[in-house]
């Protein structure tokens, strides 16, 4: 049984994918189903899931609306999303997430200490659309923000944490995203199992101290 607190869930799953022929991005196929339903269902656990986009194909029980301006982009959509959301907790992901799981999204509420926390990938980049947060937290530092800002810096000022979800061999990587026909074409192959995920990066290895070379007798000493 879930013991942790209600969450909404808020899919940011609007872009023209200019990239991708101009289609509406979430709903391009990857292993046989659209990539919204794929998120969708990695935040069934939600007491509400919250669609900022386009007018698209969505379960009767989700709400569906638009950012303000239309395609004004993450932060716009955000926003959006928020006037929908009731609970303390707000889970934001991209819509475009085709591996995201069920078992990320709960690992990124059961480390919600601060009033954030989000996920980083496997070259330790910040997945800003892969995270959740404390409502109050994320409205204030949306409503703090002035004019076109990139997410980044919206949400610099909220105390977030940090999470790189362990990936067995042969998991694919929920912050795998598809903004190009390069990135597209890799999650069709990964899920029909012609391409294998790449393996898990090596933690970072910290710098070793070096023995200093300057001879003992050179080195500054202390009052005796």
């Amino acid at each position: 049984m879930d013991t942790l607190p209600p969450f909404t869930a808020v899919v940011l799953a609007g872009g023209r994918a200019a990239r991708l022929g101009g289609q509406v991005k979430p709903q391009l196929l990857v292993g046989g189903r659209p990539i919204l339903a794929a998120v969708l269902g990695a935040v069934a656990a939600a007491e509400r899931r919250v669609v900022v986009g386009p007018p698209q194909p969505v379960p009767a029980d989700v709400v569906l609306l638009r950012e303000q301006p239309p395609g004004g982009g993450p932060v716009a959509a955000i926003r959006a999303g928020l006037a929908e959301v009731g609970t303390d907790v707000v889970v934001v992901v991209a819509g475009d997430l085709p591996f995201l799981t069920a078992d990320v999204v709960e690992g990124l509420r059961q480390r919600l200490t601060r009033d954030g926390v989000m996920a980083v990938d496997d070259t330790g980049r910040d997945q800003y659309l892969l995270g959740a947060w404390r409502t109050t937290a994320l409205r204030t530092a949306l409503t703090a923000a002035r004019g076109p800002m990139p997410l980044r810096r919206v949400l610099a000022p909220i105390a977030a944490a940090r999470w790189r979800p362990d990936l067995a061999p042969g998991d694919r990587p929920p912050w795998l995203d598809c903004d190009t026909p390069a990135d597209l074409a890799r999650a069709r192959a990964m899920a029909d199992g012609h391409l294998p995920p790449p393996p898990p990066a090596p933690p970072p290895v910290r710098p070793v101290a070096r023995p200093s070379l300057v001879p003992r007798f050179q080195e500054p000493r202390g009052p005796d």
